[in-house]
């Protein structure tokens, strides 16, 4: 008897109802899931975005204190190696010129001097010239 009562025209109707709510149920569990994993993943990429704001304004403390650092042992090496290549420079012409002297050879600068010291010995010499003439004329 119980089996005839299963085989029912109603019955089937009572389990396709049953099924539906449950299939409704299921996608309405589906929906809500869907909108709440959304809603998790924005604040979740909020949430990311913020830790990574800060770890960016940590690194950029740490980086940039590290770059003054470069920077400083960079120009430390820049003046010892300027003042490396002044005294290198110095003393190479100092060496050139000695061996032009000893050869005979005067630089540029004493050249000039010469001349400046000859152009002087000749304005006196004539300036004496002309008072010896002067001289001679009036005896």
């Amino acid at each position: 008897m119980s089996d005839e009562n299963e085989n029912r025209p109603e019955n089937d109707e009572q389990m396709a109802g049953r099924i539906k709510g449950s299939a409704r149920q299921i996608w309405l569990a589906g929906l809500g899931a869907f909108t709440k994993a959304e809603e998790d993943a924005g604040r979740f990429f909020e949430r990311l975005v913020q830790e990574g704001e800060q770890l960016e304004g940590k690194t950029r403390g740490v980086v940039e204190k590290h770059v003054r650092s470069v920077e400083d042992r960079v120009g430390g090496v820049r003046d010892r190696a300027t003042g490396t290549w002044d005294r290198l420079e110095h003393l190479f012409d100092e060496r050139v010129s000695g061996a032009l002297r000893r050869l005979g050879i005067h630089r540029r600068e004493e050249i000039e001097a010469m001349e400046r010291r000859i152009q002087a010995l000749e304005t006196e010499l004539e300036r004496l010239r002309e008072e010896t003439e002067g001289r001679s004329e009036e005896e």
